[in-house]
């Protein structure tokens, strides 16, 4: 399947082929859900703690006698129902982490590149040269390339690209090899360098 080949101010400069073992699979809604479910799991800390009743400041002693006080019995000032007292049930550190075999990882992001290419959101440019790490620069060439709302640039590393990304709203550069399926589905569109094109498929 072919597409056009653009340059950084939308023009037209011929065509590019996208190998089908990659932009032609089927999407599964269920399996790329799944996926980007991991995916997320994936990036959280797992720090979130509160103190127990254990571990609260506070004496051990009993507050008042079992008996005889005409108020309710109580063996610490340290129980979740006294105010400074400990948590019950509350979150402690834990890993929240999900793994998945790298082949479900290739065929989620094949999957939804493949998506992103039947809703018309990739696009293919020579090259991503600009003239100086503004970021004018690069918002010109979004706006020219109408890249959307929350554009994402496939790349290879590139300080200048990089610095004049920084300021860019919304805007997410990465390399090839880092590309996956959820930051391919949270785009508005894909923007691939030829370059990065070609390194996708080895």
């Amino acid at each position: 399947m072919e597409i056009k080949l653009l340059n950084i101010q939308g023009k037209e400069q011929g065509a590019v082929t996208l190998p089908e073992a990659i932009f032609g699979k089927k999407p599964n809604a269920a399996f790329l859900h799944e996926v980007v479910t991991a995916f997320l799991a994936n990036q959280r800390s797992g720090t979130a703690d509160v103190k127990t009743r254990a571990e609260v400041s506070g004496t051990g002693k009993k507050p008042w006698k079992q008996k005889g006080t005409g108020r309710a019995r109580h063996g610490s000032m340290r129980s979740p129902i006294w105010r400074h007292g400990g948590v019950a049930f509350g979150p402690t550190p834990h890993s929240f982490r999900q793994e998945l075999p790298a082949a479900k990882r290739r065929l989620a992001l094949a999957q939804a590149l493949s998506a992103k290419l039947i809703e018309d959101g990739i696009i293919v440019v020579d090259n991503f040269d600009i003239k100086e790490p503004k970021t004018k620069e690069v918002s010109a060439a979004l706006k020219a390339l109408s890249a959307g709302r929350k554009p994402l640039i496939v790349a290879d590393k590139d300080a200048k690209l990089l610095r004049a990304s920084k300021n860019v709203a919304a805007l997410t550069n990465m390399t090839p090899g880092d590309l996956n399926a959820y930051v391919v589905l949270n785009s508005s569109k894909v923007i691939f360098t030829k370059d990065a094109l070609g390194k996708l498929t080895k």
